[in-house]
């Protein structure tokens, strides 16, 4: 009895071990990431410098810009497949933690878009200042709200070797209407309750319009749904977002990758308006059928529990594959 109890324990110790060893392999990425401060005349900006293994000569660089939110520099690990994909191209990453986030300095919400593009164009001096950093192969990755602040960086750096946009936003207001109807949409609310939303949402409006203070706002406020009063104040900055005319600034290729199964950004309108705007000679467009905003695999996005066991066992897993692949085969041609 002894002895089948000590070889059960045995057994378990030695599976818990490989188990352990597993995992550990599965979040080890090919690549060598080190932690970055770069001072500036607003402040220090913090963040990751993600570099190839072994590499020789210079290598090009792909500088990150975040979408909405408390985004820090690895994204909680998230932006790493990517990462990976980029360094076995010859590409390193550089990614910043947001104002407040990681302990940054600032604060994200006292951000506009054009204090966002400043500092990604800091941060882009920086690199070019780093000995192993090719500085005609410098581009930028974005997604989301990124929409509004790349093309106000390439407005004013004009040696970005490229641009990749991921279900980029295009008009602040509009796409707020397209994300509550399609959310609401999902969840089985009524044609009704979707018109009621929309309405209660165009009185918002009319308060960020005529500069309302939070105290105001909270009168007409739902309670089920309040915006923090630092959320308040960083929409009044920057809900008059449209990169519509700021498209034409681009010099330089762009990538443009439009998710199927995006229920935050209206991505036929974004194509249409990319394609207006964007000179076609720059412009290429791809289309992910079964992947949602975030580029997550459609079934992984919709199921908390698969997202928390593919992010311990197979992390490379939660981003969509076919996405990985296109933008490390587009930067290797930049």
């Amino acid at each position: 009895m002894k002895k089948t109890l000590t070889l059960t324990l045995g057994i378990a110790a030695v599976l818990a071990a490989a188990l352990i060893l597993f995992i550990l392999y599965q979040n080890s990425y090919k690549m060598t990431e080190e932690k970055v401060q770069i001072e500036t005349p607003k402040g220090i900006l913090t963040g990751t410098l993600a570099l190839p293994k072994d590499y020789s000569g210079k290598v090009g660089l792909v500088v990150f810009v975040h979408g909405d939110g408390p985004i820090n520099d690895t994204y909680d690990d998230g932006y790493k497949p990517l990462w990976e994909r980029f360094a076995s191209k010859g590409y390193a990453s550089l990614s910043l933690n947001k104002p407040g986030i990681n302990g940054a300095p600032g604060n994200w919400l006292d951000q506009s878009m054009e204090d966002r593009a400043q500092d990604i164009r800091y941060a882009i001096a920086w690199a070019r200042t780093l000995p192993m950093i090719d500085k005609q192969k410098i581009g930028l990755w974005g997604a989301s709200q990124a929409g509004w602040v790349i093309p106000k960086i390439v407005k004013e750096e004009h040696n970005i070797a490229f641009s990749i946009l991921v279900s980029p936003a295009v008009n602040w207001i509009t796409q707020g209407q397209f994300n509550t109807r399609k959310e609401m949409e999902q969840a089985g609310a009524t044609p009704q309750e979707i018109t009621k939303r929309l309405d209660y949402n165009q009185h918002i409006l009319q308060l960020l319009q005529k500069h309302a203070s939070y105290e105001e706002y909270l009168k007409i406020a739902n309670s089920d749904n309040l915006i923090s009063r630092e959320r308040w104040y960083f929409i009044g900055e920057n809900y008059q977002s449209d990169s519509t005319e700021e498209l034409g600034y681009f010099h330089s290729p762009v990538l443009l990758v439009l998710a199927g199964k995006d229920i935050n950004v209206d991505v036929k309108d974004t194509e249409r308006v990319y394609r207006q705007k964007v000179p076609s000679q720059l412009l290429s467009v791809i289309h992910l059928p079964e992947a949602d905003h975030s580029m997550m695999n459609e079934k992984i996005a919709h199921s908390k529990s698969l997202t928390f066991l593919t992010a311990v066992f197979a992390p490379r897993k939660l981003v969509n594959d076919e996405y990985l692949k296109i933008l490390a085969d587009y930067v290797i041609r930049r």
